[in-house]
């Protein structure tokens, strides 16, 4: 009672004082932005996946960079940040190879940019659990491990490891693999009952064209599809189409002809018009997949070449640069000497970055300055 009494007794003037002076304020000023807007770094957008809003802006400010000039600008900044990701990248070698051999895994991935220090730690995180189950992450033998944004299967058969997942989720999904490898194997024989269906033509499942997909997704997919040609019965001469490759997508109303030799395919299409697309662009398709071939083998000869012409210490591109850009781009650079190249770790991409580790990041169309000329 005593504590109420002195609290009753307090005066209140102070509190109406404080109420008065909030509500005469202006309400523009409740709502007033900041001073400037949050302005990210390029690789912030090639670590989350999100469209940067300055996309456009940056296109008309590559048009007055050369690559030359960046490289001046850039290069030693570039440097001092590469010395200094060495022992950690080094580190990650030696996690990467132990924990492969450990668990027997075919390799081990990531989906995104994240830095050197970021997969150490997630690594860690890895072998901790190793040390604590190893019996169960050794379900996975065989399997590629790929640090990703949720965890899973994916369509092709990768174990997905979400990194904002606690190690609970981990265990759990390690468990289940003898599972989800039952439903791999059914889904290679649903392809494969498609494919039969469709004159010998092969589903493929295109990781870097594609959305990400769980293997119960992709399934679901064969599936609604595999269901419809059944009821159909459209009839194709049997192995006409063999040699050739089709996608199947769900967010696509019309079948189409990739220029990279492949059939994207809706789910939802209407067999006797997939019937009549497919049989008269089936040369075109044989065509496209030929020159794709011959693509991917200049490609690897080209990066090889780059590499040792420049003295590169890696050379790579982003999923999302084609290889005919990829192709166009090392063809122009072997036609000047880039000492500043030397050592380095070269990311063919979209946009000029320099990473947190030191990787130098170039657009694949760069512009030089005698072309500005």
């Amino acid at each position: 009672m005593l504590h109420a009494e002195l609290f009753s007794s307090l005066s209140v003037e102070h509190v109406q004082s404080l109420n008065t002076n909030v509500h005469s304020q202006p309400l523009r000023e409740a709502k007033r932005t900041p001073d400037r807007p949050i302005k990210w770094d390029k690789s912030y957008y090639s670590f989350t996946g999100f469209k940067d809003p300055d996309g456009d802006l940056e296109q008309a400010w590559r048009k007055e960079t050369t690559l030359t000039s960046w490289l001046h600008n850039n290069g030693k900044m570039a440097v001092k940040k590469l010395k200094n990701s060495l022992p950690l990248r080094k580190e990650l070698d030696r996690l990467k190879e132990e924990l492969s051999n450990l668990l027997q895994l075919s390799d081990i991935r990531w989906q995104r940019s994240w830095g050197v220090a970021h997969r150490c730690s997630q690594l860690h995180s890895l072998g901790r659990l190793a040390q604590q189950d190893l019996g169960t992450l050794q379900k996975a033998k065989g399997c590629t491990l790929i640090f990703t944004d949720r965890s899973g299967v994916s369509a092709v058969g990768h174990v997905m490891l979400g990194t904002m997942d606690v190690h609970h989720h981990w265990t759990k999904l390690f468990e289940r693999l003898p599972s989800y490898f039952d439903l791999r194997r059914k889904l290679v024989l649903l392809e494969n009952q498609i494919s039969g269906l469709l004159g010998g033509i092969q589903v493929v499942y295109i990781e870097e064209l594609q959305p990400l997909l769980t293997l119960e997704e992709y399934y679901s997919l064969l599936d609604v599809f595999y269901n419809r040609l059944l009821k159909s019965r459209v009839p194709f001469h049997p192995q006409s189409l063999r040699g050739l490759q089709m996608t199947l997508n769900s967010d696509r109303y019309a079948p189409s002809l990739h220029e990279l030799g492949h059939f994207n395919i809706p789910t939802l299409c209407d067999p006797e018009n997939l019937q009549w697309f497919i049989l008269t662009r089936a040369q075109q398709a044989r065509e496209n997949l030929k020159r794709k071939e011959q693509l991917e083998v200049a490609e690897g000869e080209l990066i090889r070449a780059s590499a040792s012409q420049f003295a590169l210490e890696k050379l790579y591109k982003e999923p999302s640069v084609s290889t005919r850009q990829m192709v166009a781009c090392c063809e122009r650079l072997a036609l000047r000497p880039r000492p500043a190249l030397r050592g380095m770790h070269l990311c063919v991409s979209h946009f000029y970055s320099v990473l947190q580790d030191g990787d130098l990041y170039i657009p694949w169309d760069w512009k030089d300055g005698d072309a500005l000329k």
